[in-house]
């Protein structure tokens, strides 16, 4: 009886893992659109990538149709007595759907689409990003000096992708996977259980 017990524990076990493993990735995920109607050609890529015909001059072959961020005031211009400037490179590619200003089925030259995002996933409102983490921004050194950051080689160890050279920037993807690599709510890069992701950044 004992050891029948031990293999039904070892089997549930590895059901578990499997189902873990497969809730990992963009398929099933909150950015997989291939079973929305607006997306008739029922593939996940295509609502953000091409392998043909991509956006000029953008990277990672680029499909949706990209929000103006020209007209973006900063966001939390008084946070340590600083001016962030305008969304710009990988979360502009972001916002091109998470500030509800182009349409979700705005992809593959589309520019007529009518299915927006919805309310709780809408960041900022094609104006301002205030209320929200500031975002294209330096990894300040002066706050890494005082104190105020972790250093970037410590917080790229607990998670945060930090883009480009030294003293590198903070994006949206800093803190999400579009892809869902680790299989995290919220699409997380790292769980945020007791602000273990914020604290990769903030020393408090």
């Amino acid at each position: 009886m004992k050891k029948t017990l031990i293999i039904i524990l070892a089997l549930a076990t590895g059901l578990i893992m499997v189902g873990q493993a497969a809730a990992q990735g963009i398929s099933g995920s909150a950015h997989d659109f291939s079973t929305e109607t607006w997306n008739t050609s029922g593939e996940i890529c295509i609502t953000c990538h091409t392998p043909h015909n991509a956006m000029a001059g953008k990277p990672v072959l680029w499909n949706h149709t990209l929000t103006d961020n020209s007209t973006y005031v900063n966001n939390l211009q008084t946070a340590f007595g600083t001016t962030w400037g305008t969304p710009d490179g990988p979360s502009l590619l972001c916002l091109s759907c998470h500030d509800g200003t182009v349409a979700l089925d705005n992809f593959g030259g589309t520019t007529s689409g009518t299915n927006f995002i919805g309310a709780g996933e809408q960041v900022g409102d094609g104006t301002t990003l205030d209320g929200n983490h500031p975002i294209s921004v330096d990894y300040n050194a002066a706050l890494v000096t005082s104190g105020e950051l972790n250093d970037i080689t410590s917080a790229e160890t607990a998670g945060v992708n930090i883009y480009g050279s030294a003293p590198g920037r903070i994006q949206c993807g800093s803190c999400h996977d579009v892809h869902n690599s680790a299989g995290i709510t919220k699409l997380l890069r790292t769980s945020n259980a007791a602000s273990a992701l914020c604290m990769a950044c903030h020393n408090k």
